[in-house]
């Protein structure tokens, strides 16, 4: 199903500090018809909306230097006409009962796909939801199929699967979350370390207190104490007020830091002091506050190897290392993707309002041998992707983005074991031209698996756009044929 945009408006102001999802949607958007601007942070954005005259704001929920829904409220107070859409990874009922409640006139869960935004877009014609029926709006968004089994042992919304590889770590979870252990979480990403991080919070003593998520990869060195820690009005350039970090807001329950390994060395130092002595004050403060916290951490690097190489405190490793858990990805429990695959279906159909009934034996089968280096949130993504595209009854091929681009189809099912294109043998020396062209593979193939075969972030990283990378990508699998014919 492809959407048009019919909206007589047409100037967006996008606000998200991930620059690479502001460029894509906003050349989307263009594509579209649209005049767009974007802006990295909330502050920027507030003086691009006084500047300019926009029809609507689409703004990230979580930003550097403030949250959405106050760069919501900042937007109603200068023109109260104007509809802002809020993005959100977070992408539960409170969040959105709560931006409604400001007066956006939608919510969007990442990850963005891109006709999901347009029609949100194209909706903004209709008539405003009425604040007094926003709770009906919001619960007809509730994800659908809940397995209750899952809610009354602490796993909510998420399905846990079934393969023997995954039952270990559900041991693992119920024999820790009682106590007050702190814990690592390794996984590769997308593999559900916050999820097992809220179901060790929900199963433990303090499940009536806050848990609090902070990911810490997103975080400056100049935001990362500010965050933890909160600060006083006047403490640096830009405290404009006095805030609360998340140390303080979740004191009573569980902080969960992810991608703890990204936190700069001092700041580290910081946090080594405030476990150690479990008191800490707001940057700039005088005031000391006792805390009763649980700290669960994640990583998707070995945080030991970490502190052997000097990334990371030594001292800081051993005194969160009280219990660890490794996650497996999810090409090692491939008896689990249709049933997960199964399962997003069901909830899709819900948010969409379609009534898919299944995915083909085709279809299947490529989800199960694809090898899933975004785990099971590309899973998701890829569903949601699906169903959206999806018109007759059925999940094909057809519908899967690999299908459509079968020039990198290799690159998706075969990346991670690809071999490198070889010398011709025959000749006596390595001309230039294939030395380069080594070299270029190598760095290519580097970059895409440090950043999980994410495309778009290996194009950033390598300062190519996205069809130049799918192009090298194309050369080198047409050499791999060649080499190996």
């Amino acid at each position: 199903m492809r959407f048009k945009s019919k909206m007589k408006m047409n100037r967006i102001l996008i606000i998200d500090d991930d620059v690479d999802t502001c460029n894509l949607l906003s050349g989307y958007l263009k594509s579209k018809g649209f005049e767009t601007e974007v802006a990295f942070c909330g502050n920027k954005g507030l003086q691009k909306f006084k500047a300019g005259n926009f029809d609507l704001v689409i703004c990230d929920y979580r930003l550097g230097d403030k949250e959405g829904f106050e760069v919501l409220k900042e937007v109603k107070q200068i023109n109260p006409r104007t509809r802002v859409i809020i993005i959100t990874g977070y992408s539960d009922i409170k969040t959105a009962v709560r931006v409604i409640k400001e007066g956006a006139y939608d919510y969007i869960s990442k990850p963005l796909i891109a006709e999901e935004v347009l029609n949100v877009i194209n909706s903004t014609q209709r008539p405003e939801i009425d604040h007094a029926d926003f709770r009906e709006a919001i619960e007809k968004k509730r994800p659908m199929g809940l397995k209750d089994k899952n809610r009354a042992s602490g796993w909510g919304d998420f399905l846990k699967g079934n393969a023997p590889v995954i039952r270990n770590v559900y041991r693992e979870v119920d024999l820790v979350a009682p106590t007050n252990y702190s814990i690592i979480l390794y996984g590769e990403s997308g593999t559900g370390k916050e999820v097992v991080a809220k179901t060790i919070h929900h199963q433990s003593p303090r499940a009536n207190q806050p848990f609090i998520a902070l990911d810490c990869g997103t975080l400056s060195r100049e935001l990362a104490g500010s965050e933890l820690f909160g600060h006083v009005k006047g403490a640096f350039t830009g405290a404009l007020d006095d805030k609360s970090g998340h140390f303080e807001i979740a004191n009573g329950g569980t902080l969960f830091l992810d991608e703890v390994a990204n936190l700069p060395y001092d700041v580290q130092a910081s946090l080594l002091r405030v476990i150690q002595e479990r008191k800490f004050k707001r940057i700039g403060g005088t005031k000391e506050m006792s805390l009763d916290i649980r700290i669960i951490v994640a990583s998707n690097e070995d945080l030991e190897e970490s502190y052997h190489k000097g990334k990371f405190r030594e001292d800081l490793f051993h005194r969160l290392n009280e219990f660890s858990i490794v996650l497996p990805p999810l090409r090692k429990r491939k008896s689990d993707i249709p049933l997960f695959a199964n399962y997003f279906l069901e909830r899709v159909n819900g948010e969409l309002g379609k009534e898919i009934a299944d995915i083909d034996a085709a279809a299947m089968e490529s989800l199960v041998n694809y090898s899933w280096p975004g785990n099971i949130r590309e899973l998701k993504n890829v569903i949601r992707r699906a169903t959206l595209l999806a018109d007759e009854g059925r999940i094909t091929p057809e519908n899967l983005p690999w299908h459509n681009d079968p020039s990198v189809a290799d690159v998706y099912h075969k990346a991670p074991s690809l071999s490198r294109p070889s010398f011709r043998e025959n000749e006596e020396e390595t001309n230039l031209k294939d030395a380069a062209s080594h070299a270029e593979y190598e760095t290519v193939m580097n970059v895409l698996k440090q950043v999980n075969y994410n495309k778009s972030q290996a194009a950033l990283i390598l300062k190519i756009d996205r069809k130049t990378l799918y192009n090298k990508l194309k050369k080198f699998r047409e050499e791999f044929s060649r080499d190996n014919a």
